[in-house]
């Protein structure tokens, strides 16, 4: 009998966004996000919110509200290199943003985007023992594979690749459902100021929501969702699978058959197969 591990409602395709330092300009960013259905990971440094810097940071009671619906990560205390500075440094910057955030938003905060695409192989391993799930890094992959190492996560592009729209139609079209593809972008919402393209974002939120085969997905989201797919448990026949996790797994039995094993549960999948 064949298996495919699929994403949610069997599907085979998943989009995600993340945008750091939580400046003003999320305001409109998240406004075009909701509109077109797409689900982000917003990168905030707990130190800076509210500050009137040039552009302003989002304060701590407006991004209570802005950014529901969405992920909240870290990006460090006060966004510095941190390959540069000492381990304890580094340590205590991602434990009070870490610590900071989960106040402000009641939640445990689990994810993270490296501040200026800095981070060593000392700082991943410190950051996994800091309970940080992953670490987004800034060179792109347009390879639209699963990350490999989740604390080194190379997305598919920066949203001013001028290939954008390009990679977004490859990725729509993409028609072959026994591979698990990943378009995954990211940048600064002040950056669409700076360069005076908001038509960038619109054009592709516009293109890529709304459709019945991706999954709109924050970070945490894909990657909490991949653990609990690795470990279904199947019998040698494939006829049976226990889900250890709380969360259901969706898999594909025979290619046409999607089938939703849920969290705790015992599937018998005899009869799809």
């Amino acid at each position: 009998m064949k298996i495919y591990i699929c994403f949610p409602q069997g599907k085979a395709k998943a989009l995600t966004m993340s945008y750091d330092d939580g400046r003003q300009q999320d305001e409109r960013l998240v406004e075009i996000f909701n509109r077109y259905g797409i689900r982000g990971t917003f990168n905030l440094n707990y130190g800076r919110m509210g500050k009137d810097q040039d552009p302003p940071r989002i304060s701590r009671e407006r991004a209570i509200e802005l950014y529901k619906g969405h992920e909240i990560a870290t990006h460090t205390l006060t966004h510095p290199t941190i390959a540069r500075c000492p381990l304890t440094e580094a340590a205590e910057e991602i434990l009070q943003d870490r610590r900071g955030l989960e106040g402000l938003f009641g939640r445990p905060v689990r994810g993270h985007a490296y501040p200026n695409g800095s981070y060593s192989q000392e700082i991943k391993q410190l950051f996994a023992h800091l309970g940080i799930a992953y670490g987004r890094v800034v060179t792109s992959v347009p390879d639209f594979e699963l990350p490999t190492d989740p604390l080194e996560w190379h997305p598919t592009c920066h949203h001013n690749d001028p290939q954008l729209m390009e990679k977004a139609a490859y990725f729509a079209d993409f028609p072959k459902k026994q591979y698990l593809k990943l378009m995954y972008v990211w940048g600064h919402s002040y950056e669409f100021d700076n360069n005076q393209n908001w038509e960038v974002i619109e054009e592709f939120c516009r293109f890529m929501g709304g459709r019945e085969d991706i999954w709109y997905a924050t970070n945490i989201e894909i990657i909490d969702y991949m653990d609990a797919a690795k470990r279904l448990q199947f019998t040698v026949d494939n006829r049976k699978v226990y889900n250890p996790s709380a969360a259901s797994v969706w898999i594909s039995v025979e290619d046409n058959n999607y089938v939703e094993v849920k969290g705790g549960s015992l599937t018998d999948l005899s009869a799809w197969g």
